[in-house]
């Protein structure tokens, strides 16, 4: 009998969430077609920057660079700065957005508003209904990414039907038990692909990794063998298929949308979590939000010019 996992029901009520947060798609303080835009996270949020970013500007709607926030570059010409974080404290974003260029526009999506937060952007996207109790976050960085999506002019209808196909489909046993699991994508879902990678280290303690489907062929190939993984988000190279299978690797390729199945990726690292003992709704050493104590402004920070 699996327990009462908070993160289980928040994996299982993200077609409602992505629902909520396609409404909002036409919210101030978004980018506009011609914006130069910077968009910055940490972590999962950051993979999620990583997946706007590219899908954007495949869309043809403007010039767009994710950064993790630590590593934002303030010297730098941006119309437009977004920042995703799911609590709204985490220091570097803050950080990052205090050294923002005067003038320049910014926006923070998040699940906890508050007049704090509000007082550090120009505008505030609220998400608190994607909110989550888990240490590990899911729903919050699909929704925000639905939310962005729809912002770009996608229809998700299909999204959404997938999302729930991806909730239902049944696990097999030797996903669950495989050795190790690399996910790989291409343009905006290669985001995906460090996401997904990211929550299996996180839920289950798992080796995994992530790569460019194209570079995964490069070198990483050389580590698949029988018993291990390789999942593909979205459409994968020619050959590439074929040739992970000679390796003696399961591939995986679901056909669903590549977020959708980002959500049976989730529950993957749930289910590899908990045939490990462990308790997935919190990781061992990490915490909701990184709040460090020093709040001086990263060393390697330019100030931006006058």
């Amino acid at each position: 009998m699996q327990p009462n996992l908070f993160v289980t029901t928040e994996i299982a009520s993200q077609p409602q969430c992505w629902a909520q947060a396609i409404s909002l798609s036409d919210s101030p303080g978004l980018p506009q077609v011609g914006e130069r835009v910077a968009i910055i996270g940490c972590g999962t949020s950051w993979f999620m920057a990583q997946t706007y970013a590219a899908r954007r500007e495949a869309c043809g709607q403007g010039e767009t660079d994710a950064f993790t926030a630590s590593e934002f570059p303030p010297q730098r010409a941006y119309d437009r700065v977004i920042a995703i974080s799911r609590s709204g404290t985490t220091t570097e974003v803050r950080r990052a957005l205090d050294w923002v260029r005067p003038g320049v526009p910014t926006t923070m999506l998040t699940a906890v508003p508050s007049p704090a937060i509000a007082a550090t952007v120009a505008d505030l996207i609220d998400l608190s209904f994607a909110d989550e109790q888990s240490v590990v976050q899911t729903r919050f960085a699909t929704s925000v990414v639905a939310l962005l999506r729809a912002h770009l002019g996608e229809n998700l209808d299909q999204a959404l039907m997938d999302c729930q196909t991806a909730l239902q489909t049944e696990l097999p046993p030797a996903w669950i038990d495989a050795e190790q699991a690399v996910f790989l994508g291409m343009k905006w879902t290669v985001g995906l692909a460090n996401e997904a990678a990211l929550k299996c280290r996180e839920a289950s303690l798992s080796f995994t990794e992530a790569h460019q489907a194209m570079d995964y062929r490069h070198g990483p190939i050389s580590l698949a063998e029988a018993g291990r993984l390789v999942w593909m988000f979205g459409r994968p190279p020619e050959g590439l298929a074929e040739q992970v299978q000679a390796t003696g690797a399961t591939w995986i390729a679901s056909g669903l949308d590549p977020l959708a199945d980002l959500v049976q990726a989730q529950r993957l690292a749930v289910a590899r979590g908990l045939a490990r003992g462990l308790d997935p709704d919190h990781p061992r050493h990490l915490s909701r939000a990184v709040v460090l104590e020093e709040r001086s402004p990263c060393p390697s920070y330019i100030p931006p010019r006058s």
